[in-house]
């Protein structure tokens, strides 16, 4: 029998997950999910290898209850070679109290609870998935790791805004996001390039944000109190000046609800181009439009590359990951010849073949495409502290 871990990655309408077996290697034994819970909902499984393991789906919605149960009832049915004693959740939102991985409590999650008006449209579904696990599973040993906590490495000047003293005392402060992605990426660059100190990460998927990393650590990021602000994203507008949200209310075309509705699904890449959010689609296409929206992601990255060059005090490694950071040779060839400055030269074939280092030998600045592994990196802290409660 395998011991393995759980990792689940519960959002407001489907929810993921991932075995590992227990281990210092940890292998990933299985991974899957469930869509579309709220309507038509459908399952899905694959082996390690990408071979098929079984599909279902459900002719009315399921609750989050209805999935969790689903899925650890299909674990002990058709992996019976393993026995599931850890649980690992992502959780975008770990507040002040947290800046590093947690322990699952009921009084944990009631404080996770408390921070879901500040982060809504994750925070609630991550928390309820522990929550579900910890009720009806009880036995399992369960940790929460958070988005947020790599950022808790900020200094504290740069986790301010200028707003008085009793605004910040809500919560109103430089969160940063993408925390699970950089941490796995802050120690994969460690391996590649060990004497690379100051290294800027581009996160770029569906959410996209960059992180300034000092010897692995944070010390800026550009999503800032929630995941809507920095970089524009696939239909996220990223930053947007909060005079233009007045005038947008004020002038009566706008309530908070519709106007939040606007900022987190109508805009972006999406609200740029009037067509598509996927950077695949824009990039391959002559619309004048399509054009503006990847043309502004670029400019918009190399923005905030320049500035956090200066905050580093120079530049050694850039690292791109994520879907598009991964996939897309446009968007880094685009950015890294706007960073020439710095003295970063990349190598186009090798960038066309999304090599592992795409700078040249000369480059001043290494230039990597690592792709990235959140629910390895929430494994790992799962084994690592759930294992220690265990013991």
């Amino acid at each position: 029998m395998i011991e393995a871990i759980l990792v689940v990655n519960a959002g407001s309408t489907s929810l993921k997950f991932g075995v590992y077996q227990a281990g210092a290697d940890l292998p990933l034994l299985c991974s899957g999910g469930i869509d579309s819970m709220e309507s038509h909902p459908h399952f899905s499984a694959s082996s390690a290898q990408g071979a098929s393991l079984g599909t279902q789906d459900w002719p009315q919605a399921i609750d989050h209850r209805q999935a969790l149960a689903f899925v650890v009832d299909w674990l002990e049915k058709h992996e019976q070679h393993i026995r599931v004693t850890m649980a690992g959740h992502r959780v975008v939102l770990g507040g002040t109290r947290f800046s590093g991985p947690a322990l699952v409590t009921a009084e944990v999650l009631d404080y996770l609870d408390g921070l879901v008006r500040m982060e809504p449209s994750h925070q609630p579904y991550n928390v309820l998935g522990a929550r579900v696990l910890l009720q009806d599973y009880s036995h399992l040993h369960q940790v929460c790791c958070f988005d947020t906590s790599f950022h808790r490495s900020m200094p504290e000047l740069a986790q301010n805004y200028a707003l008085p003293k009793d605004i910040r005392d809500t919560g109103a402060r430089h969160w940063g996001y993408h925390g699970i992605s950089y941490d796995y990426i802050s120690r994969q660059l460690a391996r590649h390039a060990p004497q690379a100190r100051r290294a800027i990460a581009c996160h770029l998927g569906g959410g996209t944000s960059m992180c300034a990393m000092l010897d692995g650590k944070s010390i800026e990021t550009t999503m800032g109190f929630g995941a809507i602000t920095g970089l524009p994203m696939s239909t996220r507008s990223g930053d947007v000046p909060a005079d233009l949200l007045f005038y947008l209310m004020k002038s009566g075309g706008f309530t908070p609800e519709t106007l939040e509705q606007a900022l987190y699904h109508r805009s972006g890449l999406l609200g740029l181009s009037g067509k598509s959010d996927d950077m695949r689609e824009l990039q391959e296409s002559t619309d004048p439009d399509a054009q503006l929206a990847v043309n502004y992601f670029v400019y918009a990255m190399t923005k905030y590359a320049g500035a956090y060059a200066s905050v580093l005090g120079g530049l050694d490694a850039l690292v791109f990951t994520a879907g598009i950071g991964e996939h897309s040779a446009i968007v880094r060839s685009r950015l890294c010849a706007s960073l020439a400055w710095l003295g970063v030269h990349i190598d186009e074939q090798a960038n066309a073949a999304n090599h592992l280092c795409i700078s040249k030998p000369d480059s001043a600045v290494s230039v990597w495409v690592i792709p990235t592994n959140e629910e390895l990196m929430i494994a790992r802290h799962t084994f690592e502290l759930a294992g220690k409660a265990a013991a």
